[in-house]
């Protein structure tokens, strides 16, 4: 850990953007810890989130192995991509059950990332968060996503102030994804137009920007990735 540029750990470091977030970082020499259900054997170390536990139990003992592995040492960044998706109006079936769903995987993890950066984040370091570009607005047919995406946009401003409990000239910044060129949505999407899908190899180096101090937004701030023939922007919310 010594010698590493920069010390990061990625909330949902075995999914399809957390693997490549895991493996840019590596690339450019960080050590990189993974949390996430599975192992990712890239990482220099990894954390399995106990999955039947409560979100004070998962916040306790992700806490605890985080303290023992960096023996006081402090993060560069805490990048938090973990997250899914589920369908369902007010009169689904599984409206309950899918949005609680989604709670569970966008905001216990946003905000247990949260407490992450909070303890173990150096001054300046920086913390990310998943939202949702359609979670500006209403989302009718994905009612229990957008709650806890539009939650996740909350979370970001909240700890974007003085007040919000992160270290001095910490940055917090939260991307706004439409679709992200996943393996699973191009299996699910066979026909979808993938020309204005976010590659996610994108997303990994602007993290890694963010970590060498490059191209670093506003504090605060909701970036919309909007990917148009086969080129993103950043479009701040």
């Amino acid at each position: 850990m010594a010698t590493a540029l920069g010390r990061v750990f990625v909330y949902g470091g075995k999914g399809a953007l957390g693997s490549v977030c895991v493996n840019q970082f590596k690339t450019k020499n960080w050590w990189v810890g993974s949390i996430d259900m599975k192992e990712n054997d890239q990482a220099d170390a990894n954390i399995i989130v106990p999955i039947d536990a409560s979100w004070q139990e998962q916040e306790d003992q992700i806490l605890a192995q985080i303290k023992d592995i960096l023996k006081g040492e402090k993060l560069d960044g805490v990048v938090c991509v973990a997250g899914g998706w589920a369908g369902g109006n007010a009169a689904s079936k599984d409206f309950v059950k899918n949005s609680d769903l989604m709670w569970k995987q966008s905001v216990w993890s946003s905000v247990i990332a949260s407490s992450v950066a909070a303890h173990h984040l150096k001054e300046g370091g920086f913390l990310t968060l998943t939202g949702a570009k359609p979670a500006l607005t209403g989302t009718p047919g994905m009612i229990g996503y957008g709650m806890a995406k539009a939650a996740v946009h909350q979370l970001t401003k909240s700890l974007a102030s003085e007040e919000g409990g992160l270290p001095k000239d910490a940055l917090v910044a939260t991307i706004l994804p439409i679709t992200l060129d996943t393996p699973m949505n191009r299996k699910w999407m066979p026909k979808a137009d993938t020309s204005t899908w976010t590659p996610l190899e994108f997303v990994a180096e602007l993290f890694v920007k963010w970590g060498q101090n490059q191209e670093r937004p506003e504090n605060g701030s909701l970036l919309q990735l909007v990917t148009k023939a086969n080129k993103t922007e950043l479009i701040t919310a």
